[in-house]
């Protein structure tokens, strides 16, 4: 299927963001210990270890909302995903470009997108055979060069290499908030500013420093987005459409694909 790959931008930019606030290891006798309490650690030393504690998670539920890059565009990204390429969730990727339910099982993926996505990919597509298309799942391999963008967005791995991949440091002071609650979680924020754009991740104080919620706001274009990280190493559902639901890729109007 072509197309800008949307929801796997939204991972990037995601990844991105977690970049801009953990990036920059540590040296020397300014190392955390594993037995550290997370109150006596540095935004820097929490900062390191929530992204080796979110890099080291085998699947999550990932969250997005807003606007990422100031373009305007408002996107939503809702997907459980795992390390081993499954998935379950959807992308609602902004005014007038649709949306679409995508589920996804090792090599094999189902998306059904609606109406409104078809006419986009395709303008000269009729409502009634887009209708017919959003009714169903469209099924296929993850490496069908049609597939393989949306397909790469459910891909947990996707989303760690963007993050692992990029050595550049962020740039900026990291500064270390007063502890407080997000829904109900005991969490420490920290906060850096990046070209003019606040950052802010929320950091669990209490058991494994996973990243909770991750805010970007301001800046030139201005960004308005929240990323939430929750349900770690919880398994991804296995449930997929029946055959009922399903046109094979190969089957689906040549137009639409």
């Amino acid at each position: 299927m072509t197309g800008t790959p949307i929801g796997r931008r939204s991972a990037v930019w995601t990844a991105a963001v977690v970049l801009g606030l953990t990036s920059g290891g540590l040296t020397g006798a300014g190392a955390a210990r594993a037995d550290d309490d997370i109150d006596t650690l540095s935004a820097r030393q929490i900062a390191d270890r929530s992204r080796e504690a979110l890099l080291s998670a085998h699947s999550l539920h990932l969250s997005t909302r807003g606007d990422f890059d100031g373009r305007g565009t408002s996107t939503t990204v809702d997907l459980v995903l795992d390390r081993d390429g499954n998935c379950n969730g959807s992308l609602h990727l902004g005014k007038d470009r649709g949306s679409v339910r995508i589920v996804r099982r090792g090599d094999t993926v189902w998306i059904k997108p609606d109406a409104v996505f078809w006419k986009r990919q395709a303008p000269d597509l009729g409502d009634a055979s887009a209708a017919i298309l959003a009714s169903h799942y469209t099924k296929g391999s993850a490496s069908d060069p049609r597939l393989r963008n949306l397909a790469s967005t459910c891909d947990l791995d996707t989303f760690r290499n963007a993050i692992s991949g990029n050595a550049t440091k962020a740039k900026g002071t990291l500064t270390k908030g007063r502890k407080t609650t997000l829904g109900g979680a005991s969490v420490i924020p920290l906060f850096r500013m990046d070209k003019g754009r606040k950052l802010t991740m929320y950091v669990a104080a209490t058991g494994k420093p996973y990243p909770l919620r991750i805010t970007a706001t301001g800046g030139s274009p201005k960004a308005n987005a929240t990323m939430n990280f929750s349900a770690f190493d919880k398994p991804v559902p296995t449930a997929t459409p029946s055959p009922e639901e399903t046109f094979d890729i190969d089957e689906a109007p040549a137009r639409a694909t």
